[in-house]
């Protein structure tokens, strides 16, 4: 018989009023055992025995109870976690209060911090417990029935989920995976829950930026003249400046804990324009916060120290929340083919960069940790239509952002290659606990260059100097050139004691050393003629053919007559028109020069052609322009030649009457054309009447003969007489 699921299992149980047996579901509150879960608070901040003493036994209190909660059977293990208060109020106390690994602590006993730790595994046992809904065949619960258990009850929410992730993350990244997604799988409201959370999300951004002054809230009355001054990050109280900066260290480790752990609520923060919002926000903050850190005298040096490192964590998280959120709405659906279209998911990719190129200090920071032409390269490959306008656009953007930061592109580890391990270490960095810091690999600075020129250097060196004034201006310049010209780096690495083994050996006093310019005068010199093509200084070659001394005699006729050297350039060419030329010259029938004129007479044209017709040639014509005036027209026909001429020799006018020119050539081209037994164009029969009125028989008739006949004048014809020209082997084929 199968067994029962538990939200439909009723048990007998006494009743202890009557005394007698009855019935009741598995899940009841008579059920629970009457049992008080004392609340968490965090480790003391010093190490005084009484405190030690009284957080050891809260500890173990909880720990007791939490191990008799697991212990319990199924059932009743359940009705424990529905309807015991006290115990929802133990594991919210410990998901609010238990320290992060980003976070600055005393460094606690060993046995204090086993037990610590203890209770830190028995948490997370009764979370993943809970987020269980079958533990074997027998004992399971009805995975709808489960989910509404979860949701109405509010056994786990979005906050005490983001609050596990960056808590339990760390070696327990599969486990958490697969108890967030079987929670969101049973429960799908959780989709909609975080969809509400994210503009209070977006908020915290908001937050941040009104307390520091780099915002003003919407609330706000505008201040009125002569009223104070707005705060800034650089004359905030310290105890202000710290919460902001402990607020945006927890909340950027703690997305992206759950982003890393359950990445497909991308698709959700997306769907606000979270990185949009992120990207503005780093934009304006991070440059005001970093520069509010260096410059403020800070009572305790520990403080600065710490700022610095946890403002870091938040900056590369900022950007890893922007990776995975690229990543797994755009690339990985690509990558992975779940999509069978993929130019939306390309599209998508596109637009989100390019809307990220006015952001420069964010794009640079975010280029160095993750390659964009690298991510562009990989969408060359998959979609072969991919823009390549867009994306020449998108790179030359980021170029762009590199240049105006004046930093050169470092050669970075891939993220690839980074250990989940790794990434998930926390930034507790004192009293001998390990820096999550140094091993994260530092965004560089907006200053960094591999070239800079003497202000530029002392203005790095200053800003070194107001923070560490004890140190030399030589080895400030030589910590500069070891780490990029990155002042951030530089004061990082110094205040950590972290430098490499070569400065390490250096003396911190050393001054700076000037350095002889061996050619000042070279160097410093600048003119119009510098770096051009006669300059000997940048050039090894000149070309001595372009220079001469006063002024360039210009050649003689007699030297342009002895110049042959167009002819013989043109001489290899030409020669290949010899055989036609031997063959044809004699009779003087060949002009290269062909004259459209007698391309009337069609010879040969309309019948096949023979040998005779073929080797036959014209009589030879005087050209017109040659001609006397008192010469009569050789190509006249014999019918011409017996008609009487009444002209009359006119006087050689030097200048003659238009009208009578324009007259004459009418009708010297009206007796052309009438010769060849056609009527002009320009007649009227040919013109016709108005559009829609009918044409008559000779407009039709005349518009047919132009029709046919019109490539006979003009030079619509060229093509015909070239291959003409080519079939009698005048031209090379």
């Amino acid at each position: 018989m199968p067994s029962q699921p538990l939200d439909e299992l009723q048990v007998t149980q006494k009743d202890p009023q009557t005394g007698k047996q009855k019935t009741v579901p598995a899940l009841h509150p008579s059920r629970v055992t009457s049992r008080h879960f004392v609340q968490y608070t965090p480790p003391p901040a010093s190490c005084a025995p009484a405190l030690l003493e009284e957080f050891l036994e809260r500890i173990h209190f909880i720990t007791s109870d939490l191990h008799w909660l697991l212990e319990l059977p199924h059932d009743r293990f359940w009705c424990q976690v529905i309807f015991d208060e006290s115990l929802q109020k133990c594991l919210d106390s410990f998901l609010s209060n238990a320290p992060r690994r980003y976070d600055h602590q005393t460094s606690l006993p060993s046995t204090v911090q086993r037990v610590q730790d203890k209770l830190h595994h028995y948490v997370f046992l009764t979370f993943l417990r809970m987020s269980t809904h079958k533990e074997s065949k027998d004992h399971f619960i009805t995975p709808s029935v489960f989910g509404e258990i979860l949701y109405n009850n509010f056994l786990l929410d979005i906050p005490k989920l983001l609050d596990i992730c960056v808590l339990f993350g760390k070696g327990n990244s599969a486990l958490l995976q697969k108890m967030i997604g079987n929670v969101f799988q049973q429960q799908p409201s959780y989709y909609q829950d975080l969809d509400d959370c994210v503009p209070t999300l977006l908020q915290v951004f908001s937050s941040i930026m009104i307390v520091c002054g780099l915002q003003q809230d919407e609330c706000e009355e505008p201040l009125k003249l002569g009223d104070r001054k707005p705060t800034t990050p650089l004359d905030m109280p310290e105890q202000k400046l710290q919460d902001a900066v402990f607020y945006l260290c927890d909340t950027s480790s703690t997305i992206w804990a759950f982003l890393e752990i359950f990445p497909d609520a991308s698709r959700t923060l997306q769907k606000h324009n979270f990185l949009s919002r992120v990207s503005s926000f780093y934009e304006l903050f991070c440059p005001e916060l970093e520069s509010a850190i260096r410059k403020r005298k800070f009572e305790d040096t520990s403080m600065q120290h710490d700022l610095w490192r946890r403002l870091s964590h938040s900056r590369k998280k900022l950007l890893e929340i922007s990776h995975i959120i690229i990543s797994n709405t755009c690339l990985q659906p690509i990558l992975e083919h779940r999509a069978n279209n993929i130019q939306p998911f390309v599209e998508e990719f596109l637009q989100i960069l390019t809307n990220l190129l006015p952001e420069r200090r964010f794009l640079c920071d975010y280029d160095e940790l993750f390659p964009i032409a690298e991510d562009v390269s990989l969408l060359q490959q998959v979609s072969p239509s991919l823009d390549e306008t867009r994306t020449t656009y998108l790179l030359a953007g980021v170029q762009n952002a590199w240049a105006e930061a004046r930093r050169s592109r470092p050669h970075t580890v891939p993220p690839a290659q980074i250990s989940p391990e790794r990434s998930m270490e926390g930034a507790c960095a004192s009293n001998g606990q390990t820096s999550h810091y140094r091993e994260e690999p530092e965004c560089a600075g907006a200053t960094a260059g591999p070239y800079l020129s003497g202000v530029e250097l002392d203005s790095l060196v200053s800003q070194v100097r107001d923070l560490l004034p004890d140190l030399g201006e030589g080895f400030i310049m030589r910590c500069l050139e070891e780490y990029g010209n990155n002042p951030e780096i530089v004061i990082n690495h110094l205040l950590e004691d972290n430098l490499t083994p070569s400065l390490q050996e250096l003396d911190r006093t050393m001054p700076r050393q000037e350095r002889v310019d061996p050619c000042p005068l070279v160097s410093s010199r600048s003119n119009i003629f510098a770096d051009d093509e006669f300059d000997v200084f940048t050039r090894d070659i000149v070309d001595t053919s372009r220079i001469w001394k006063g002024r360039r005699k210009p050649e003689t006729s007699a030297q342009l007559l002895a110049d042959k050297s167009a002819i013989l350039a043109q001489k290899a060419r030409y020669s290949q028109y010899s055989m036609v030329s031997e063959e044809h010259t004699v009779d003087g029938d060949y002009d290269d020069e062909y004259d459209d004129t007698y391309d009337g007479n069609q010879i040969g044209a309309n019948d096949a052609d023979s040998d005779d017709e073929l080797i036959s040639r014209r009589p030879f014509t005087t050209p017109q322009v040659l001609r006397f005036r008192h010469q009569e027209d050789e190509r006249e026909d014999s019918s011409e030649e017996e008609e009487t001429k009444e002209e009359t020799v006119k006087p050689d006018h030097f200048v003659q009457d238009p009208a009578v020119l324009r007259e004459q050539a009418e009708a010297r081209r009206a007796h052309y054309y009438a010769k060849r037994g056609f009527r002009h164009d320009n007649s009227a029969a040919i013109a016709g009447t108005s559009r829609g009125q009918g044409q008559s028989r000779d407009t039709l008739q005349e518009r047919r003969k132009k029709e046919a006949n019109k490539g006979a004048r003009a030079n619509h014809n060229r093509r015909s007489m070239a291959d003409r020209k080519r079939n009698k082997g005048m031209i090379p084929s």
